[in-house]
């Protein structure tokens, strides 16, 4: 089998946390690793966001990733859409001068399941695509979010010309269903995971003294820098809890030149929590387990998450979650089992969570073993089958004539 993947903004080598990467750019290198080690042979195409890019990359035997020239490097992905036929054309020109034949496209978020569609078509092959999160679903979250006008239209038109839908959780396939009105058996839930080798449980102390912490108690987020996010319902949070001279709220993600970075900034100075809130940056994979560990509680004060991964990880590390009850967290937070969901936008209900785990050392262990516990349902290993069993479903196990993916 030979897949290609289209992540036309989502680099999957581009560091999580920083401009226009999360969850999805981590998700797609995991899969693909994992792929390639079950015999697919996986190319990934995503648009160049270095000039120092070198044209393909080895992911792993068997997936390697190719960097196609559209647009300057650090145009960010709202900027990306006006270059969609320019990529198309770039990708169909490699194919055609590597003599490339795929069986199936897989395409991630709206931008490339554009350049997805049309080349499956033009190819004959099956096109399975996923959203990640919708314009419909973000804008329920935080009215205030502003889009692509292009990007309902297209998400529909993608929707409906796709061969199947792969989404994280039931609620995701809800909405879909619901803004676009194709049939439910079109669309697969199948979960992402989580490294449990990688993630794990390790020692608090030794963690804390990894990262120079005092030994106040530490809440920790993970994530881009965005207003979706919701950091200033958990700022709030913080500003309203007692003895907050003995707490720290490590803000994990990230570039250190970005305006949301900055406004952040001025609201904690404004509410003056100067002194409360550390602004980390983002980490690598390989560090990422360190400050969860090091953390007493995760809060992920989103208006809406597709799924949440921090708090998938977060669990994994054996930390309790307290998370907003928006789209795919309650797959993940069992309120009241292994940690908290709390009603979107409600500063005081959150407080009262920190509060509670924060001075209860047994709630805390408790819920991060039942975390933890959680966390090992859900393996890559185990999304990783679901999703070959599903490309196996879409491919004829013999067809009928070679249909060569250059012939476009």
């Amino acid at each position: 089998m030979h897949v290609a993947v289209i992540t036309v903004h989502g680099c999957p080598l581009r560091q999580a946390g920083s401009k226009d990467s999360g969850g999805m750019n981590i998700y797609i290198l995991e899969m693909v690793r994992r792929l390639a080690a079950r015999g697919v042979q996986v190319d990934v195409f995503t648009r160049h966001h270095d000039p120092l890019d070198p044209q393909v990359v080895m992911l792993a035997p068997g997936a390697r990733l190719i960097h196609l020239p559209a647009g300057a490097p650090s145009l960010d992905k709202s900027g990306v859409y006006e270059l969609l036929p320019s990529l198309t054309a770039q990708m169909r020109r490699f194919c055609v001068a590597n003599r490339l034949n795929y069986d199936l496209v897989s395409s991630h978020y709206w931008l490339s399941g554009l350049v997805g569609m049309r080349l499956a078509s033009e190819w004959g092959i099956p096109h399975t695509t996923s959203f990640h999160t919708m314009a419909e679903m973000k804008r329920r979250g935080r009215p205030e979010e502003m889009e692509v006008e292009q990007r309902d239209c297209s998400e529909s038109e993608i929707a409906t010309s796709a061969d199947s839908i792969i989404v994280w959780t039931d609620d995701e396939k809800q909405a879909i269903v619901e803004f676009c009105d194709i049939e439910p058996s079109k669309i697969s839930v199948i979960p992402p995971g989580v490294d449990l080798a990688r993630f794990r449980p390790m020692s608090q102390q030794q963690s804390r003294e990894h990262l120079n912490y005092g030994t106040g108690k530490n809440i920790l987020f993970v994530g881009r820098l965005e207003p979706l996010k919701g950091l200033d319902i958990l700022f709030r949070a913080v500003a309203s809890l007692e003895n907050i001279g003995d707490i720290t709220l490590n803000v994990v993600g990230g570039d250190d030149n970005s305006h949301e970075k900055a406004r952040l900034q001025e609201l904690a100075s404004r509410m003056q929590l100067n002194e409360s809130i550390r602004f980390i940056g983002s980490v690598s994979q390989d560090e990422l387990p360190m400050y969860y560990n090091a953390a007493d509680v995760c809060v992920l004060p989103s208006h809406y998450e597709s799924f949440g991964l921090a708090a998938l990880e977060a669990a994994a590390c054996g930390r309790p979650v307290i998370a907003s009850e928006v789209g795919g967290l309650p797959a993940i937070v069992k309120s009241g089992s292994t940690g908290f969901l709390v009603p979107p936008n409600q500063s005081d209900e959150m407080a009262e969570r920190l509060c509670e785990l924060l001075n209860d050392d047994m709630l805390r262990d408790r819920m991060g073993t039942a975390a933890r516990e959680h966390a090992e349902t859900l393996s890559w290993e185990r999304s990783a089958d679901s999703l070959l069993a599903r490309y196996r479903d879409l491919i004829p196990a013999q067809p009928a004539t070679a249909v060569p993916a250059a012939g476009g």
